[in-house]
């Protein structure tokens, strides 16, 4: 470990892999904020904080059980020539479920048949989120954590990482999540890009790499461009 402090190697690595990780979490941090608008406060909230607690969890447990992990890239099956390994299994899936997700939120917005949460449903509603939560949580940590693994030797600089990033995601996930809220139209647009992550992660689980560079000039292009509509709406309503 004291070895590891004096290395410039390893300040460096660290460096890195918390960069990378911090922008790993983008996708789930938008994930987070368009499920816990649909609850009200102080659930929200709550919601929130499980499911980051959550996802710091997952992160550390899969670290804990790296040769498993590993494993995951090993081929269990072919169809036509293309070997898939559980890792490509859960990618297929967890992507076709933020794209059933999002579009399922979409058509919710856009026929405009959700009020807020009876107190009768008010549970079974934060419980369903909780659920969706541990299973998008599931499918990036498994995501993030075979990138650490590739990226760095030492578990002592992977789980530094993963606590620094988690804790960037749990400071910005707070006003992320009050902003897409408070404005239909980001929220549309979030949903947007959960389809978009949805495809991508499809993408890799057909070895299909789509550049995450693209994706996330994307989303910050776009995020920009709402902003200032946004900026916009305000002056406009303000009292001349």
């Amino acid at each position: 470990m004291i070895e590891l402090l004096s290395s410039p190697e390893a300040w460096a690595a660290l460096l890195t892999l918390t960069a990378l990780e911090i922008v790993l979490g983008i996708d789930n941090v938008i994930f987070l904020s368009v499920l816990v608008s649909r609850i009200p406060e102080p659930r929200a909230t709550r919601a929130r904080q499980i499911g980051l607690g959550l996802a710091l969890l997952f992160r550390l447990a899969l670290l804990s059980v790296l040769v498993w992990l590993i494993g995951l890239t090993t081929p269990v099956f072919s169809i036509a020539d293309r070997a898939f390994s559980w890792r490509d299994i859960i990618l297929i899936l967890g992507g076709l479920f933020l794209i059933a997700k999002a579009t399922h939120e979409i058509h919710a917005e856009v026929e405009a048949k959700d009020g807020e949460a009876q107190p009768s449903t008010a549970d079974r509603a934060f419980f369903w989120v909780i659920v969706q939560i541990v299973i998008v949580d599931l499918v990036f940590s498994i995501d993030s954590i075979i990138t650490a693994i590739g990226m760095a030797q030492d578990i002592e600089i992977m789980v530094a990482a993963v606590l620094i990033a988690m804790a960037v995601m749990y400071v910005s996930s707070g006003p992320v999540a009050r902003f897409v809220s408070e404005h239909p139209t980001t929220k549309m647009l979030a949903l947007a890009f959960l389809v978009l992550i949805g495809v991508a992660l499809v993408a890799d689980g057909f070895a299909f790499h789509i550049p995450r560079g693209y994706i996330y000039f994307a989303i910050l292009f776009s995020a920009a461009v709402e902003f200032f509509n946004v900026l916009a709406k305000r002056n406009r309503a303000k009292p001349r």
